[in-house]
């Protein structure tokens, strides 16, 4: 969500070159208009404005699904007009929610029987589905101090400082304290054993991220269940723990099938992932699955009936698109396990591709690990004369969305750029950027300001600055010849 500004320093009205064809009158930016106007001016006028929003299959800071095929897009516009929270009335859209579900609980490994049905909800994405994760282990935890007599007003989650911003939101706004295990250089990712020793009485869960947003590490849930495991048995207590798989998800059970992380190990009492990440489907749904029944109290559940029949429902909204649940459906049975193997495959292929192109300039420290979610974080090994927020800033002049950030305490001091590799982002497009981006380097390398800079640090160092004075005077030169092109052109009559 962004809050709303009513606030610019441009004309307080709209207009449109193309839709003056059907209106002239100008049209206010922040109130309701008085008269209506033709849908074609409508049209017109937004989608121009639109033309200056950046290309989403450039969008390089972004996880999230930016290409589906086309048969698919159908099945979402023929479905789009469809609430999904009428189940009665969509009987066939609720079954296909429910394969979703029990698909990616095998998919997750989860102990189900022959004829067991798993226990998930689809949900917007993965910011609602923790918080309903979230809010099932602060009710089971409550149940249990409250039988034991003891205090359940104080819950805790332990986390790493590099978990994504939605943890903190559930901790502020269901009133559970954060406990972040803070970062290191060269350690992006929340170290075990730190977790767990932060774990106390009044801690809800331990919650690990296969596929850490700021460099698609995965963290060793598998270390962490064992220590939890060692830690449960001499306390006596018995804190579980929740996979946020949003990014990773869809991609370790088809390249990393080895990895234990999911439902194999037993204080996995939850996972969360976004469909619309690398579950291939466009933004607007997430899931979240639990090991059993009885690890999802059932007094969270609400049983309505005013819409025909008794209808279970768990979730944080009414009223929901039943599109995305059906293009998720679409993409399971469309491509299958192989089908999503090749593509995560390919992705991982492409993301090495781009990871040796950057290496190969020389430039810049690689901060990705290569299992993980396929992305390239990079930083600069020289900052004397650059940052890589103006590497970022001068992308965007080629169409590139490339994210440049500080890491989270205690590794602040680290600036990260990140290239998150999708399903579209193609090898000619990884070969097209690492170009690209050598382009912007030697821009920034010739600016005379940083050929100064340079020489300064050079002199500093008692270093030959002969080459640097060269290329300074090469770029005097053409900026003299510019200008005075400039200034006859001025003194030029005439009609161009």
């Amino acid at each position: 969500m962004v809050l709303s500004k009513a606030v610019s320093e441009s004309d307080a009205s709209l207009h449109s070159t193309f839709a003056s064809r059907y209106v002239r009158t100008c049209l206010p930016r922040f109130k309701m208009p008085d008269n209506s106007i033709p849908k074609e001016a409508a049209y017109q006028i937004i989608n121009d404005e639109l033309m200056l929003d950046g290309n989403p299959r450039l969008n390089l800071a972004s996880f999230v699904t930016t290409w589906m095929e086309p048969e698919c897009d159908k099945l979402i516009m023929s479905s789009i007009n469809k609430n999904y929270v009428d189940m009665d009335e969509y009987p066939v859209t609720t079954e296909l929610q429910n394969r979703c579900v029990n698909m990616i609980a095998h998919l997750f490994n989860a102990p189900l029987g022959e004829t067991e049905t798993a226990v998930g909800v689809g949900t917007v994405g993965s910011s609602e589905a923790i918080m309903l994760a979230g809010l099932a282990f602060k009710r089971r935890w409550q149940n249990k101090m409250r039988e034991q007599g003891k205090p359940f007003d104080k819950p805790n989650i332990v986390t790493g400082a590099n978990v994504q911003v939605c943890w903190e939101k559930f901790a502020r706004y269901f009133e559970v304290e954060l406990k972040e295990v803070k970062l290191r250089d060269d350690y992006y990712v929340m170290d075990p054993e730190k977790a767990v020793e932060m774990v106390d009485e009044n801690t809800i869960c331990v919650a690990a991220i296969l596929g850490s947003t700021l460099n698609g590490e995965f963290e060793d849930v598998k270390r962490l269940n064992d220590l939890l495991v060692e830690k449960n048995a001499e306390t006596g207590w018995d804190t579980p723990i929740h996979v946020d798989a949003a990014s990773g998800g869809f991609i370790a059970p088809f390249i990393y099938p080895e990895l234990e992380w999911d439902f194999r190990l037993p204080l996995v009492k939850s996972i969360n992932v976004s469909g619309h990440k690398y579950g291939l489907v466009y933004a607007g749904i997430g899931w979240v699955i639990w090991r059993n029944k009885e690890d999802l109290p059932d007094e969270l559940i609400f049983h309505i009936n005013y819409l025909g029949a008794d209808q279970p429902t768990f979730t944080l909204n009414f009223s929901k698109g039943s599109s995305q649940i059906i293009a998720q459906y679409y993409q399971l049975i469309r491509l299958g396990f192989e089908g999503y193997k090749s593509i995560m495959e390919n992705c991982q292929e492409n993301a090495t591709v781009l990871k040796e192109g950057l290496e190969k300039t020389g430039r810049f420290n690689i901060i990705s690990k290569d299992n993980g979610v396929p992305l390239v974080a990079f930083s600069l090994k020289d900052h004397s004369q650059h940052t890589e927020f103006e590497i970022s800033d001068m992308l965007r002049r080629f169409g590139w969305i490339v994210p440049a950030y500080t890491m989270p305490p205690d590794a602040q001091h680290v600036t990260v750029l990140r290239v998150v590799v999708r399903e579209d982002f193609s090898r000619t497009l990884a070969d097209r950027l690492v170009v690209d981006i050598s382009k912007v380097l030697h821009e920034l390398d010739t600016l005379p300001a940083r050929l100064s800079a340079k020489k300064t640090v050079l002199e500093e160092n008692g270093m030959s600055v002969a080459a640097v004075d060269a290329e300074h005077e090469v770029t005097r030169k053409i900026t003299d010849a510019w200008r005075k092109f400039v200034l006859d052109k001025k003194k030029t009559q005439g009609v161009c």
